[in-house]
């Protein structure tokens, strides 16, 4: 049988590998230390390959403000955008942290987005990479949502 590099346990599978790794701002070193795009390009770097572009310094500000979604357009440029209640298992969902503020935090779906035993892996200032319930708080500020290209 033929396996996409990309099926969604494989990317969970890599994902959970990251957990535990200490926070640190712009980094993605495993065991090291990655915030929660480092994550996510070492979860490409795991399944896919070489990151797909540079990624440039970054605000840490979930507050900041602006016509640009960032986040998103760089996401759209390597992977597939789905409609939010389309994510499922080994999907990256972005977080919009404030009202009218740009999305700025970055998960991997360990189970459905909208149901009631969905978690998702991030990295967060003071715990590192974990594992935890898609909780309606985490629901609610879901903005984007893609998946990873078939591999």
């Amino acid at each position: 049988m033929n396996r996409s590099r990309t099926a969604p346990a494989r990317i969970v599978k890599a994902t959970r590998r990251w957990i535990g790794t200490p926070y640190h701002d712009q980094a993605s070193v495993r065991g090291v230390g990655c915030d929660c795009l480092g994550l996510l390009r070492g979860v490409w770097r795991d399944v896919i390959g070489p990151e797909p572009m540079p990624v440039p310094p970054y605000s840490r500000d979930w507050g900041e403000t602006g016509p640009v979604e960032v986040l998103a357009e760089a996401a759209r440029a390597a992977m597939q955008e789905l409609d939010v209640v389309e994510a499922r298992t080994g999907d990256v969902i972005l977080f919009r942290m404030r009202a009218g503020a740009i999305a700025k935090h970055v998960g991997i779906l360990s189970g459905t987005a909208r149901s009631a035993r969905s978690h998702f892996i991030h990295a967060y200032e003071r715990t590192g990479v974990i594992e935890e319930h898609l909780s309606p708080a985490w629901q609610r500020r879901i903005a984007f949502a893609f998946r990873f290209p078939v591999r």
